[in-house]
């Protein structure tokens, strides 16, 4: 757990209760990408409140609706003519879920110490209807969409694996390795030396580097295996101590365990070169999950290799996939072909 990097989000180091709150957060262990998320989010909230002249304490339901109504104005750029792409107006859906989340849940913490009534933030939740007794649901204040994963076509692999070509040792090992274990971002660059098995060509991945605190066990390629020999072999000549796995490779900061953010950056300029903006570090995790339900795993396989808790993430891999569909329309057919055989041997035969 690294401590906050306060002069990111400098308004929320200078608000004493929205410091608090963050501060509470990292000491509950939450994972440092967590924690830097929250912290743009409120960064980002209280910017806007700044410049309208609002109390961020005090703040009510019709100013978090001018906060959506900006978040959905928000010029963004888009070099990519694919339409899955967000549209240039506005952030995508879930980013503006995930800056609300972290809005909501700091006026969860004022409400909680006596300081507000009530949160200005809407959450749905489930009520009893009229009728039957049953459970109707109420919307949240902004409607959530529920969008397969991005994964790049066959062209766009190919213009990705050109752009990479070209990259260090490091680079070409972190992306193979994200690639066959199917890793996040932060569960890659907090890799130790000693969660390598080169014999068994495994890889420990560690409970407080994942998203849902789970360990697990994943295995890597041979072709994987063979670069990562050779980056330990370039790794001895940055540092010879064990400890994180990836280091940095620049003037400042040579030898010293490699960030996320530089990670990012990385990635960030293999996408451009490929011309495929929407590469991104989960990319390869998205695209792992995808072969291996495209090469028919199980579902309860999949979640296991990607430390799923809710099998409803792993469906989404198995619907990128197409497997089912192709499957059920593949028997279809073989009902139909057999259905329209019938008919047109029972019509020869009246013949």
């Amino acid at each position: 757990m690294e401590s906050i990097r306060w002069s990111r989000y400098p308004q929320v180091a200078n608000t004493e209760w929205a410091c608090s709150w963050l501060t509470i957060q990292n000491n509950l262990g939450l994972a440092d990408a967590t924690i830097d998320a929250y912290g743009r989010a409120l960064q980002d909230y209280f910017s806007f409140c700044s410049n309208k002249n609002i109390e961020p304490k005090t703040a009510k339901r019709e100013h978090i609706a001018l906060y959506v109504n900006h978040l959905l104005a928000v010029p963004r750029q888009n070099n990519s003519q694919d339409e899955r792409v967000e549209p240039t107006v506005g952030l995508a859906n879930a980013t503006i879920q995930q800056r609300l989340t972290a809005v909501r849940l700091v006026y969860d913490y004022l409400v909680e110490e006596g300081q507000r009534q009530t949160n200005p933030v809407g959450r749905g939740r489930f009520t009893i209807s009229r009728g039957f007794g049953q459970l109707k649901r109420e919307r949240g204040i902004m409607p959530r969409l529920h969008k397969l994963p991005w994964i790049p076509s066959e062209a766009q692999w190919q213009a990705i694996l050109q752009a990479a070509h070209k990259e260090r040792i490091r680079n070409r090992m972190m992306l193979a390795l994200a690639y066959d274990a199917g890793l996040r971002r932060q569960e890659l660059c907090l890799l130790r030396t000693d969660d390598i098995d080169p014999a068994h060509r495994t890889v420990r991945i560690r409970a407080e580097t994942t998203k849902g605190k789970r360990e697990r066990i994943v295995v890597y390629s041979a072709t994987t295996g063979l670069l990562f020999h050779s980056y330990l072999i370039h790794r001895r000549t940055l540092s010879r101590e064990r400890g994180r796995l990836f280091l940095s490779e620049s003037p400042r900061n040579r030898g010293q365990p490699l960030t996320m953010w530089t990670w990012s950056k990385v990635v960030r300029g293999i996408a451009l070169r490929a011309a495929v903006p929407q590469f991104s570090t989960h990319t390869l995790r998205h695209l792992c999950l995808t072969d291996l339900a495209r090469s028919g795993w199980e579902l309860h396989a999949i979640a296991t290799f990607a430390g799923h808790r809710n099998l409803s993430t792993t469906l989404q891999y198995i619907h990128l996939s197409g497997r089912d569909l192709a499957e059920k329309m593949m028997q279809g057919m073989d009902q139909i072909h057999a259905w329209r055989a019938q008919m047109l041997a029972a019509a020869n035969g009246d013949g």
